[in-house]
């Protein structure tokens, strides 16, 4: 089983307007048609089945139903996603205290996912920079650049929820370095 983002799901990353939580946004990113649940699960945990179920239930993505061969192997082991009313008790509780870590890695992604949107030649360059940052100065220095250009890119409202966002994943070592407001060069 692999999801694909609906019509739906393709405007809402593209207009930033929808409430999505950062799980569920780089979820929404990740779904491409091409990746499976077990994929999915490697990438952003354990609980993918219920996000992909809670997502195509908001219409954000599309689940193809599984050919006859397939369908017959699933029958034997139902997969969650399928039935969510089924488990998503039995595991909402076991996820609950689970505390989200804050890391670099986590928040590069995330900007280089918010720069990947923006269709402007300084996000290109921006993105790069981002991407070519190995040591955890320099990361925090070309975060500190992008979230600094974001504005001119998008709206303020979009630039404040990438801020919080942000503030929800950084190491709280460099929350005050990357989340500082910096002038824009001339």
């Amino acid at each position: 089983m692999q999801p694909h983002k609906t019509e739906l799901g393709h405007t809402v990353l593209q207009t930033h307007r929808a409430a999505l939580d950062l799980r569920q946004r780089r979820a929404l990113i990740l779904c491409d048609g091409k990746r499976s649940l077990a994929e999915l699960s490697g990438m952003l945990g354990n609980d993918v089945p219920e996000l992909i179920a809670q997502l195509q239930r908001d219409g954000y993505l599309q689940v193809e139903a599984p050919t006859a061969p397939a369908a017959k192997a699933q029958a034997a082991d139902p997969a969650p996603a399928q039935q969510p009313h089924a488990t998503a008790p039995a595991t909402i509780p076991q996820q609950a205290p689970v505390e989200r870590r804050r890391s670099m890695v986590a928040a590069r992604i995330y900007v280089l996912d918010i720069l990947a949107l923006q269709r402007n030649p300084t996000a290109a360059q921006l993105h790069k920079l981002v991407q070519a940052a190995r040591e955890e100065g320099d990361t925090v220095q070309a975060l500190k650049l992008a979230l600094s250009h974001l504005p001119a890119m998008t709206s303020e409202g979009y630039t404040q929820r990438v801020r919080g966002r942000l503030q929800e994943v950084l190491p709280e070592t460099h929350l005050a370095a990357v989340l500082e407001p910096a002038p824009l060069p001339a």
